[in-house]
């Protein structure tokens, strides 16, 4: 239990501890631990997505609300064998089994809402809007957005892939890896013109 606490305790990044990830509905309902095989590569990995995605993310809309973000393999594997949308631990787009081998398989993502886009979205708000923001700022490797809150996995890795798919209509992948986007800067910038600006939040 003190390990635990301890990791807990362990800062990814300005805005983020490693508790903020560690919570899961599936492993409280079923008494499955969310503690990392490899917790100083889970570190790394987590300050990566942290540094690089959450914390421009926090300064830009405020409070993210974290839905799932480290897996245990266990706890993965557990999740996917019982259909509760959870990949296989060898798909290579499962982002949230954050120690596994480091290299090309290295890895961190978690899934969130933005609350003021969530506003929003309830509203009737396009779901690209937010999408190309994110493409042009943020060094992300792959976006799944979900239609409850306008919801979203975000992923980091050493060398991004760059793509973008929706379950929100119109379904599919939005961008390809590899791919430019169909959009040029200027319609996309259109799109979010009324966004706060990026990181302008002064937060402590």
């Amino acid at each position: 239990m003190r390990g635990l606490e301890d990791l807990g305790r362990v800062r990814l990044s300005k805005h983020f501890f490693m508790r903020d990830f560690l919570y899961s509905e599936i492993g409280s309902l079923h008494g499955i631990p969310t503690v990392p095989v490899d917790p100083d590569l889970a570190i790394a990995n987590g300050r990566m997505l942290c540094t690089e995605l959450l914390d421009p993310l926090t300064e830009t809309f405020g409070r993210l609300a974290i839905r799932s973000g480290y897996r245990s393999p266990a706890l993965n594997r557990f999740g996917n064998e019982n259909g509760l949308n959870c990949a296989r631990n060898d798909n290579p787009m499962e982002c949230h089994i954050w120690d596994r081998a480091g290299g090309d398989a290295a890895i961190a993502g978690t899934s969130l809402a933005i609350p003021w886009f969530s506003d929003r979205y309830a509203q009737g708000r396009d779901w690209r809007d937010l999408a190309w923001w994110l493409h042009d700022h943020l060094p992300y490797s792959a976006i799944w957005f979900f239609p409850k809150l306008c919801a979203f996995n975000l992923d980091w890795r050493p060398a991004p892939l760059r793509t973008i798919s929706s379950y929100i209509a119109p379904r599919g992948m939005l961008l390809r890896a590899g791919e430019d986007p169909e959009e040029g800067p200027q319609a996309r910038r259109a799109r979010y013109a009324d966004f706060p600006v990026f990181r302008g939040l002064g937060l402590p």
